[in-house]
């Protein structure tokens, strides 16, 4: 067999939860040849994983490096772009043009490709053709009076965000996105152009991520509608199109139905561990420890952690908080405002950002309790990591956390320090039910979340699928042959 993994801001340049995901699944089946096309941010990163020897090849599809050097195309060539480039940014803003969307991003592939779509979305008639698309009376954006600018900065970001285009597609075998979003481009242009079975395995929600973040952004109303309208379409496409659909837990499948799956293309494939590289952590520090592990990052809202461990340690003043994991590409700024609000709180050295631990498993060892703050989540590694090892958890509820959990952690809303450090105090002064907890969910780990589990049901999901494309090419020749034969 043979697949393509489509990745974004992960594997195999980065490390991280999806990463991990990505390097167990492809390090479980040596069987299986895997191509990566990864996108990255300017393409000037360098492997953080040690690549087996049936990965073949690793294309990478920079957001942020120079644009394209050509020439826009001209004449007849440029009007048609500029009248598909409408239809385009109709769909994004209007439902009622929704159909044109995948039409017209299938149209663009191939000037991408010849280097010609970032020059062609640069010029000065797509300039005017979108000024004129959102400043139309009967659209919402109109009311906030789209400027040059705004136009000049929403163009940017499209641009950018389609650059995924250019990258040859996989012509053979089984695309596999492991997000939704950026990452699936490839994949879309492999099942239209060459009817690859396209599969999509989100772990987060990655458009309920895009409006997290686009909720804050430095942008006016007229550049956030078109480029949130361009993620809730290109997700609405990635799902119709998808061969199937694999969701980690229920939430997430929820979110896939609403948003266009058919229910018989999705098959729920559980994230898992090995319980023998995770095994139960043993004695507990005698200090009384929160611990955190991840990527830094605002998406696991560090901050309401710290706050929440405020106060934690106005009932307990000897507790300590160690935050283990590297800071992610841009959020430099973020972890400095952590730091800062820690001593702004007046926690001194009872915080400390330990970084990237070699082991793992020390950063689930080193706590009573471990936690997990995010507003966002899918099924997370560190949380069943952390059961694995024997740990009670405190994790706010979202995505598939209480899949996860069931009755062997607490979880508490998101954003919320209160309930957060009411549910730590709880198991810091219950050494049993600690004890109880955790011995549960290691248990529950070994029966329902091992990565032997996962990696079967993606080698069956590649086997279906490849048997299917094989069937499809059989189907192709011999109508090719039967035409012939008339």
């Amino acid at each position: 067999m043979r697949v393509t993994l489509l990745t974004e801001g992960t594997y195999p340049h980065a490390h991280g939860g999806v990463s991990v995901w990505c390097d167990q699944l492809v390090q479980g089946m040596p069987d299986v040849e895997f191509d990566i096309i990864a996108v990255t941010g300017t393409g000037a990163e360098e492997l953080a994983w040690e690549l087996p020897p049936q990965v073949r090849s690793v294309t990478m599809a920079p957001l942020w490096g120079p644009a394209a050097a050509g020439k826009p195309p001209r004449g007849r060539e440029l009007r048609r772009f500029l009248d598909s480039y409408e239809r385009f940014l109709h769909s994004l803003l209007d439902p009622v043009y929704a159909t044109h969307f995948g039409t017209e991003l299938y149209s663009f592939a191939d000037l991408a490709r010849r280097g010609l779509l970032s020059p062609a979305l640069r010029t000065e008639g797509a300039l005017r053709t979108l000024q004129g698309v959102w400043s139309r009376p009967y659209l919402p954006t109109a009311a906030s009076d789209p400027s040059l600018h705004d136009a000049l900065h929403a163009t940017d970001l499209l641009e950018h965000a389609l650059r995924p285009l250019s990258v040859e597609p996989p012509r053979h075998g089984v695309a596999h996105a492991v997000s939704g979003g950026l990452a699936a481009l490839p994949g879309l242009i492999a099942a239209q152009q060459f009817a690859v079975p396209f599969l999509l395995t989100e772990h987060g929600i990655y458009l309920r991520e895009r409006y997290l973040g686009y909720r804050t952004g430095p942008y006016r109303w007229p550049v956030k509608a078109l480029l949130l309208g361009f993620y809730r379409m290109l997700a609405e496409e990635s799902y119709s199109q998808a061969a199937l659909v694999t969701p980690g837990n229920r939430y997430n499948r929820r979110w896939e139905e609403r948003g266009g799956t058919p229910t018989e293309n999705i098959r729920t494939v559980y994230n898992g561990v090995d319980p023998e590289l995770f095994p139960a952590a043993g004695p507990e520090p005698t200090t009384p420890t929160l611990s955190w592990a991840g990527r830094v990052d605002p998406i696991k809202d560090l901050e309401t952690l710290i706050r929440a461990f405020a106060l934690v340690r106005a009932e307990i003043p000897d507790a300590r908080l160690r935050l283990f994991g590297g800071t992610a590409r841009g959020a430099e700024g973020y972890r400095d405002g952590c730091e800062k609000l820690a001593q702004e709180l007046g926690l001194g050295d009872s915080v400390v950002f330990e970084g990237r631990v070699e082991l793992i498993q020390d950063a689930y060892a080193a706590g009573n309790i471990v936690m997990l703050s995010s507003i966002s989540e899918g099924f997370p590694f560190t949380l069943i990591e952390a059961m694995s090892s024997g740990r009670a958890t405190v994790s706010t509820d979202v995505g598939g956390v209480r899949e996860a959990v069931g009755e062997t952690g607490l979880v508490v809303p998101p954003r919320e320090p209160e309930p957060m450090a009411k549910a730590a105090l709880e198991l810091l002064r219950d050494p049993e039910r600690r004890a109880r907890m955790g011995a549960e969910a290691r248990l529950r780990v070994i029966e329902q979340f091992t990565l032997r589990q996962n990696i079967d049901g993606f080698r069956s999901i590649y086997t279906e699928l490849t048997a299917g494309q094989t069937n499809l090419t059989v189907v192709h020749s011999q109508s090719r042959d039967a035409e012939g034969a008339a």
